[in-house]
């Protein structure tokens, strides 16, 4: 009966927490989807997640008001659902192009199933084809599953991956944490999703692996 202690754990590890690098978010903004508006809808405000790093229930509920106009530019300023925490965003070029297209009012969100399987579909149109092993524990014993990319896909991608973007970009952890709410730096690494080639990338750009002219040969 050790089920019923309330300490008891079912082991568990969820495989599917992908993100979508910035050259899979431009295959899915370039798609010309004029002729299926319910496709369309379902990828602009997808997109708007993964350039804000908003949760699902804050960035399909962007509205006019929260486009706010500074000095600087205009921002996103929005209270979050989920913690009642206010953030503010920059606009990101892609964001600002969805905001314009729609005067600021963005289509009305579906349900999350519907969402979910207008996203996969999406997947599959930009060619997100890429295989991904995906690992879970069913019954004690862990099992790896191979599937495409695109299948794997859903609503909840957007704020994973506009962190790890934000972050590969070189924009400092606590900066992004104001977005996504994370207490400590520690929960926020290890919430983001980048291989060891993305970590590569940002290693080249620090200055440590920089070419230096001045060097001589001994």
């Amino acid at each position: 009966m050790d089920f019923k202690n309330r300490k008891f754990a079912v082991p568990s590890e969820d495989g599917e927490k992908i993100y979508l690098r910035e050259s899979e978010l431009l295959a899915l903004y370039k798609l010309d989807l004029t002729r299926f508006p319910g496709l369309e809808a379902a990828r602009d405000l997808f997109l708007v997640g993964c350039y804000t790093a908003l949760r699902y229930s804050d960035y399909t509920n962007i509205k006019p008001e929260n486009i706010v106009p500074t000095d600087q530019g205009s921002v996103i300023m929005i209270t979050t659902q989920k913690t009642g925490q206010r953030v503010v965003i920059p606009l990101h070029q892609v964001v600002r192009e969805i905001l314009q297209k729609y005067n600021n009012h963005l289509p009305k969100a579906i349900s999350n199933q519907k969402t979910n399987d207008h996203l996969k579909e999406l997947g599959k149109r930009a060619g997100i084809i890429e295989k991904v092993s995906i690992t879970k524990m069913t019954g004690g014993v862990r099992r790896t599953l191979t599937k495409s990319k695109y299948e794997l896909i859903s609503s909840h991608n957007a704020r994973r991956t506009g962190a790890t973007n934000m972050y590969l970009a070189g924009i400092p952890a606590h900066s992004i944490m104001k977005i996504t709410g994370h207490k400590s730096e520690q929960s926020f690494i290890r919430y983001l999703r980048f291989d060891e080639e993305d970590n590569a990338l940002i290693l080249q750009n620090n200055p440590y692996f920089q070419v230096k002219s001045n060097l001589k040969a001994i």
